[in-house]
């Protein structure tokens, strides 16, 4: 297992520079007797939060170069209200549970693209990836940032003329 150390900020594992399910999960699990504190514009979420959804899919599409893309990404989402009984942030080992309860029911590819789905049941949801994560000795804390659009092939550029295929619509 991962020592992430005390104060360390640990990047993403993923080759796209993100955290998967897996790489998120296997660094929580050394950090189990910690709450979970998720951040998201600027602000942590309430301690009340809820998991209340998570979701294994595939995507077929068409990029705007007109390639076929195909990939697999599993969806956390986070229900951001205050705590109903006074209770801090949820610990890290409730989390755990959910989400090996999920995997019995709903096997996830732990290699997936990982999106979290964030809303406080009145706005509607944002999307976020897990940017970092930080541990200390009482809490573990999953900065997430917004989720942005993106063209493929320009992702993709290796060569010059590659550039032309972008968004033209051919």
């Amino acid at each position: 297992m991962l020592d992430l150390g005390k104060n360390q900020f640990s990047p993403p594992v993923s080759p796209a520079g993100e955290f998967t399910a897996g790489s998120l999960l296997e660094r929580l699990s050394v950090h189990e007797s910690k709450r979970l504190i998720f951040s998201y514009e600027g602000r942590d979420v309430l301690p009340g939060y809820h998991v209340t959804e998570v979701k294994d899919a595939v995507f077929n599409a068409i990029d705007c170069g007109g390639n076929p893309e195909q990939w697999r990404e599993t969806f956390i989402q986070l229900w951001d209200v205050p705590s109903e009984n006074g209770e801090g942030h949820m610990p890290v080992d409730r989390f755990l549970a959910i989400m090996r309860k999920v995997r019995e029911q709903l096997p996830f590819d732990a290699g997936a693209k990982l999106t979290f789905e964030v809303s406080d049941g009145q706005s509607a949801i944002k999307l976020f990836r897990a940017e970092s994560f930080l541990a200390d000795d009482e809490t573990v804390s999953v900065r997430l940032l917004r989720r942005p659009a993106s063209c493929k092939p320009r992702d993709r550029w290796l060569e010059p003329e590659k550039a032309k295929s972008c968004c033209s619509g051919a």
